[in-house]
């Protein structure tokens, strides 16, 4: 009878651990993934260091992002007042300060020549028709995990005439 009742318990234990799961490809997985919040806290000591990387279309942009996600500070920091940490790629850079006790204070981003956002490239031909985007770059800083700024300074060309205009990422023509 014991053993009756211990196969019976193992028996129901592995039908309803095998009809709980189910199969999700990696697609999926990577739709869901895009989904969520672009938010990266790291512990430091005592206080928390955050990141908030932004969602750029351009694939440099993310990857330096990324490097800088995965980047170990360890102890370097320590006997420092503040302690530099500078990423480059041929697009750009991305610098980051931290302070004696190895949390996260600030964020400059600078990206030259990158991917524009839809909206952006929607809002300068709907408000500038036959002008042509000639230069690009991408500015954003943050500290103490807001976000300071936030925006594209490009350079626009119609005929003879040139302007610089500053775009936010949501499209709004700012100057």
């Amino acid at each position: 009878m014991k053993a009756f009742l211990i196969i019976l318990f193992f028996f129901s234990l592995t039908t309803n651990s095998f009809s709980q799961g189910e199969y999700v490809s990696s697609k999926e997985k990577e739709t869901k993934m895009n989904d969520l919040p672009a938010v990266v806290i790291k512990s430091a000591g005592k206080d928390f260091s955050i990141y908030l990387p932004d969602r750029n279309p351009d694939e440099n942009v993310r990857a330096l992002q990324e490097k800088f996600i995965s980047y170990n500070l360890g102890k370097d920091y320590e006997g420092y007042d503040t302690y530099l940490v500078v990423l480059e790629s041929p697009q750009g850079s991305l610098s980051a300060t931290y302070n004696h006790n190895g949390k996260l204070t600030s964020v400059v981003e600078n990206y030259q020549n990158v991917q524009l956002p839809a909206k952006v490239i929607y809002s300068i031909y709907k408000d500038y028709p036959g002008w042509t985007i000639v230069k690009d770059k991408f500015l954003y800083t943050q500290k103490e995990g807001d976000i300071k700024k936030k925006e594209y300074n490009l350079k626009i060309v119609k005929d003879n005439d040139v302007r610089k205009i500053v775009v936010k990422p949501t499209g709004e023509i700012i100057q």
